[in-house]
C-alpha cells in the first residue's frame, strides 16, 4: 500500500465503517488472512452442528436402549432380536457379551476357560467402547487447531496490516487521526476475524469433549454390568 493508495483508501471509506468497507480497502495479505479465517469459522460451525446432531442422537439412542432393557424382557431375547452386527453403541456392547455367552450356553467349562472368556470378551468390550468415542470425536481436534491458531493468524494480519498502514501514512506526511484510523481498522479486523473464528471453536471443543467424555463413561458403565451379568453365569458353569 503505497501513499496514494493510502489517501484513496481513507477517502474511501470515510464516515462509519462497515465490515464490507474494511475488508474490501484491506491489504491483499489481510484480505486473504481474513479470507482463511471466514472458512475456518464455516468449517468449525459445521463441525458444531455435526457434533451436536451426533451427540444427541447417540444420547437419544441410548435412552431408548435402556428403556428397552428396564421393561424385565430377556438379555439374550433382546440380542437376539438385534441381530449380528447392530448400530447402536449401547447395542454393540449387549451383542458382544451375548454372543460370547451363547458359545458356552449350555456346557459346563473349566475356571481356566472362563478367565480366557472373561479376559477375551473385556477386550472385545474396550475396543467397542474405544471405537465409539473414536467416532464421536472427530472432527474435535479440528476445532482445538481452529480455536488455537485463529488468534494468532488474525495477529498476523493485523501486524502486517499495521506494518504497511504505518509505511503508506510515513510516505504520505499526514498523521491526522482520519488519515491513520481507516488503516488501522482495517489492520484490526483481522484480529477481530480471528477470534471471531476462535470463540465459537473453543467453546464448541471444550463443550463436546466434556460430552463425549460423560458418553464414554455411560458405556463402560453398561459394559460392567454386562460384564458383571456374565461372570455370575459362568460363576454355575465351571466345573
Amino acid at each position: 500500500m503505497d501513499a496514494a493508495s493510502a489517501s484513496s483508501a481513507a477517502a474511501g471509506i470515510s464516515g462509519p465503517l462497515s465490515f464490507v468497507q474494511l475488508f474490501m480497502h484491506a491489504d491483499l495479505v489481510v484480505k486473504a488472512v481474513m479470507i482463511v479465517l471466514l472458512l475456518a469459522s464455516l468449517w468449525s460451525w459445521a463441525i458444531i452442528v455435526q457434533k451436536i446432531m451426533a451427540l444427541g442422537k447417540a444420547n437419544k439412542q441410548a435412552d431408548a436402549f435402556e428403556g428397552a432393557l428396564s421393561t424385565g424382557r430377556a438379555l439374550d431375547d433382546i440380542a437376539a432380536s438385534l441381530g449380528t452386527q447392530p448400530k447402536e453403541a449401547m447395542q454393540k456392547l449387549l451383542v458382544t457379551v451375548t454372543a460370547a455367552w451363547g458359545d458356552y450356553k449350555g456346557k459346563t467349562i473349566s475356571a481356566a476357560q472362563g478367565d480366557l472368556l472373561i479376559a477375551q470378551v473385556d477386550r472385545e468390550l474396550n475396543q467397542t467402547i474405544s471405537q465409539e468415542a473414536d467416532g464421536l470425536e472427530e472432527g474435535l481436534s479440528l476445532l482445538a487447531v481452529i480455536a488455537t491458531a485463529s488468534p494468532f493468524i488474525g495477529l498476523f494480519g493485523t501486524v502486517w496490516g499495521i506494518m504497511n498502514s504505518f509505511s503508506a501514512i510515513a510516505s504520505a506526511g499526514d498523521t491526522n487521526l482520519a488519515t491513520v484510523a481507516p488503516a488501522i481498522s482495517e489492520a484490526l479486523f483481522a484480529t477481530a476475524t480471528g477470534l471471531f473464528a476462535a470463540i465459537p471453536a473453543y467453546v464448541g471443543y471444550n463443550l463436546f469433549n466434556a460430552r463425549v467424555a460423560r458418553f464414554t463413561g455411560r458405556m463402560e458403565t453398561f459394559a460392567d454390568e454386562l460384564m458383571a451379568s456374565l461372570i455370575r453365569r459362568l460363576g454355575g458353569k465351571v466345573g
